[in-house]
């Protein structure tokens, strides 16, 4: 699918979409300062994203989820996920060329590729959904078309993603969190199973490093669907 059409249907009906280019210039714009409560390290004037766990679900083969559309036969609420990916080395400009591999539990707090086992116990080792690979455009974007994820238990609501580079080095491993008030409206809705056990705030993998792990926007309802956007910032 071409990029322009891909846009086209990603974005129809799923809230405001906020220019990626307002977000590189808020981020170039804000000059960070060392501190260690943030959990990021300081690059120039761009805070590297927080370094999170990859587990205990990653993606076992992203070479052969190379797609931007991840839902699969999931149930949800629609999410369209765009991505800016910048490089703290580079002034923090965007970074073309490098793969985002980016994965989420359904709206049941399930993984594809694992199960059967005490952290999972329904199998779903044979199939693969909300997990895909995209490659960032010249302007460092990518984009994904999926569902709001769900929770399991200990984690507040959360999408895991990481940033190799054409030599298939890892530049960052993070995770992206989201307002409670949304979560909240979502969590209503069928498909769903109610309110996170999790606050953010009590999330351990988000405890020095929440303010940065935070969506940048999140906007649409449970009608429309939603959209969000973050900037990525890795060192190349």
């Amino acid at each position: 699918m071409e990029r322009k059409e891909f846009l086209k249907k990603g974005f129809l009906g799923l809230g405001t979409v906020v220019s990626v280019q307002a977000l590189l210039n808020a981020c170039m714009n804000n000059t960070v300062t060392s501190n260690p409560t943030t959990g990021g390290t300081v690059a120039g004037n761009c805070t590297v994203s927080p370094n999170e766990t990859k587990g205990p679900f990653p993606i076992k083969t992203p070479a052969e989820l190379i797609k931007s559309n991840i839902v699969s036969d999931r149930k949800g609420i629609p999410l369209v996920i765009n991505l800016l990916v910048t490089d703290a080395n580079n002034s923090c400009k965007p970074l073309a060329g490098v793969s985002v591999d980016l994965w989420h539990c359904d709206a049941e707090g399930n993984y594809s590729e694992y199960g059967g086992s005490g952290m999972q116990s329904i199998d779903y080792r044979n199939v693969s959904f909300l997990r895909g690979r995209q490659t960032t455009n010249a302007n460092g974007e990518v984009s994904f078309i999926s569902i709001y994820p769900g929770w399991y238990r200990g984690r507040a609501p959360h999408i895991h993603l990481e940033v190799l580079n054409s030599s298939n080095k890892s530049l960052g491993i993070t995770q992206i969190a989201f307002s409670e008030d949304t979560s909240s409206n979502v969590y209503s809705t069928s498909n769903y199973k109610g309110k996170a056990d999790t606050p953010n705030s009590s999330d351990n993998v988000f405890s020095d490093s929440l303010s940065l792990n935070m969506a940048d926007t999140i906007t649409g309802n449970t009608n429309d669907g939603y959209t969000l956007t973050k900037i990525i910032i890795v060192k190349s």
